[in-house]
């Protein structure tokens, strides 16, 4: 008759005293190695992580929490949109997480206003979560932010940087800055800009890029066209940009803008970029396959999830005052960039 018990063993999950036995070491030597402690020898650290990729261990979290005082979960609060940006900042900063061991709860909000982040960060605080992510690219947010707890380890992302407390964040304002230098360095007299909406910090650093690297250069400063994140409006801005013979460049402040305004172009009869020079921003994964290839600025989001982490745990750790990183994004050069016909 076959042993109950070892069949009991073969369908359960592994546990921590399995890896132990594998890797020949007690659990606390398991469990030290789990928790990163630097006591542990390498060879003796080696065999453990030998032993838990061979049985397929995965660590109890609310075990770990008990033995380490600390939760394994961290909350992120982030609008319920599609746009890039964002999106992208979070899918980036799950991996980073994971890859440290921690699990991220995601409360996403309709609109970033004062009572939907305060109702987020409450939800997120009665998880017991180690501690907090708000991707807060507009205005209301962070006036939201400024009433949470101070004793709350959170970080913003995409924030404002004048606010205080620890914030992450793409250098919007050189992005622009290089995007349009490089339009003017083309041989465009000027360059005309269509933005995202200006209560947003991403929006407003990159229309003060723009306009600055206008301003160095001597060089007429145009109107702005204000418009959201989407083509549509970026085709809209777009079908009156196509209608005026002296725009030559233009910045669009981001990748999707910048397809609505090539769309008008080309029913305008006007052909990107022998007629019109055109920059994005964002580095969309289609912004290589646009018809031309798009010239755009690339923000590094691992980057932002990897200092956005390193920031978190500094704060779960008790380390406090205003702490700010600013990462400085990539001009892409493709082919809707050349010099104007004379």
């Amino acid at each position: 008759m076959q042993d109950i018990s070892a069949v009991a063993r073969a369908v359960r999950e592994p546990a921590m005293t399995d890896v132990a036995r594998l890797a020949g070491v007690s659990h606390q030597t398991v469990s030290r190695v789990l928790n990163d402690h630097p006591n542990v020898r390498e060879q003796t650290r080696l065999r453990v992580r030998a032993a838990i990729a061979e049985l397929g261990y995965r660590p109890n979290r609310a075990a770990r929490t008990l033995v380490t005082g600390r939760s394994q979960q961290i909350g992120v609060v982030a609008q319920n949109s599609t746009l890039f940006g964002p999106n992208s900042t979070l899918a980036a900063f799950e991996l980073a997480a994971a890859a440290q061991g921690f699990a991220v709860s995601v409360r996403r909000v309709r609109v970033l206003d004062r009572s939907s982040i305060a109702a987020a960060v409450e939800h997120h605080r009665d998880q017991r979560v180690a501690g907090i992510v708000v991707i807060a690219p507009t205005a209301s947010a962070a006036e939201a932010l400024a009433e949470i707890p101070a004793d709350v380890p959170l970080v913003a992302v995409d924030g404002d940087p004048d606010r205080g407390g620890a914030l992450v964040t793409v250098d919007q304002e050189a992005g622009a800055f290089a995007a349009t230098r490089h339009l003017l360095e083309a041989g465009h007299q000027t360059v005309w800009h269509v933005s995202g909406p200006l209560d947003w910090f991403d929006a407003a650093g990159r229309a003060r890029g723009w306009q600055r690297a206008l301003e160095e250069a001597g060089a007429e400063i145009p109107p702005v066209s204000s418009a959201d994140w989407s083509a549509a409006s970026g085709y809209r801005a777009g079908r009156m940009l196509a209608r005026m013979p002296d725009v030559t460049a233009v910045f669009a402040a981001n990748d999707h803008l910048a397809l609505g305004i090539i769309r008008a172009m080309a029913e305008r009869g006007r052909s990107v970029p022998h007629d019109v020079s055109i920059v994005g921003f964002d580095d969309v994964p289609e912004a290589e396959y646009f018809s031309p290839p798009l010239t755009t600025v690339r923000p590094d989001f691992d980057a932002v999830a990897t200092e956005t982490l390193a920031l978190l745990l500094a704060r779960i750790e008790g380390e406090a005052g205003p702490s700010l990183r600013i990462l400085s994004p990539t001009l892409i050069s493709r082919e809707s960039v050349t010099a104007p016909r004379v």
